[in-house]
């Protein structure tokens, strides 16, 4: 089966979510891979014995385990090709855990079938170097947007303020997805690379910085720059000004940073894209009005 290396998983603790896909394109709801001999058979068998021995278990459910069993023991098949076992491959359906009951989770409705190995299977859904860049595009996990803002959570109406990113924190992941089974050995690992931060203030009465909320990625991989102090006459390169207070709530700022994302892999040393990816946060902002002191 595909095993899954990487960044699929927090290296600081930190809080970490999935990409989301740009557009309507999503990674494969099912897909098939290759078992050896021996793990069908054993696959094939556990099926069947928790299945004629769950308590109350319909008996169709019984019977048609014991066909689906029988076809590969003593039926078109004999003793699930043992015999062969350093000649080819079980193919075997596979489905997304997340996405069973979609329609495009259905489409690989093929039983289990023989490969020799070396021969490429006649199913259009066969897992290949892409197919396995795209099913590790689904495991990245990409860290928390959080920015850091200046003022810091509470800032004034009309002040504008700073937003940045760490770089050391937003730097590229990457997952490598692998299947070695019988005489086939591929890979791929799929990259994530942050290339833009998008600013939205929880409110329409705000201004952003640049006007579009899209703060591109700097050169030494930040984005956004720090406040320090002898800035306040500039205007933030990345940042927003909230024109009205949040009264006795708060404004939830939205922090999505894009993505990029690209594979490589066995027979595809080159970089290919895959569709973008966002990961975004929501953080309280309370923003008071300006107090002004008659004389």
């Amino acid at each position: 089966m595909v095993r899954y290396s990487g960044s699929s998983k927090g290296d600081d603790g930190s809080s970490q979510g999935n990409v989301t896909p740009v557009g309507n394109w999503t990674p494969p709801a099912c897909w098939y891979e290759p078992r050896t001999a021996e793990a069908f058979q054993k696959y094939v068998e556990g099926v069947y014995t928790e299945t004629v021995n769950y308590p109350g278990q319909h008996s169709y459910a019984k019977t048609a385990a014991g066909q689906f069993r029988d076809m590969y023991k003593d039926g078109k098949y004999k003793d699930y090709n043992l015999d062969m076992a350093d000649e080819g491959t079980w193919w075997v359906a596979v489905q997304d855990p997340d996405r069973w009951m979609e329609p495009a989770a259905q489409r690989c409705n093929e039983m289990p079938f023989w490969v020799v190995n070396g021969d490429t299977p006649d199913v259009p859904d066969a897992v290949t170097p892409e197919v396995l860049a795209e099913l590790a595009y689904k495991r990245l996990r990409l860290p928390e947007t959080q920015v850091t803002l200046a003022p810091e959570n509470t800032t004034k109406v009309n002040l504008p303020t700073w937003a940045w990113l760490d770089k050391a924190k937003f730097k590229p992941v990457d997952v490598t997805a692998r299947i070695n089974v019988g005489g086939l050995d591929i890979q791929a690992t799929t990259t994530a690379k942050p290339v833009a931060l998008k600013l939205e203030p929880g409110t329409k009465d705000a201004e952003t910085y640049p006007a579009s909320g899209e703060c591109v990625i700097n050169d030494d991989g930040s984005i956004g720059e720090p406040y320090a102090k002898g800035k306040s006459e500039r205007t933030p390169p990345c940042g927003l000004k909230y024109l009205r207070s949040s009264g006795d709530g708060t404004f939830a700022l939205k922090a999505t940073v894009t993505w990029e994302i690209t594979w490589t892999g066995t027979g595809n040393p080159g970089q290919t894209r895959l569709p973008d990816g966002t990961f975004g946060n929501e953080q309280d902002v309370t923003v008071q009005e300006i107090q002004s002191v008659n004389r």
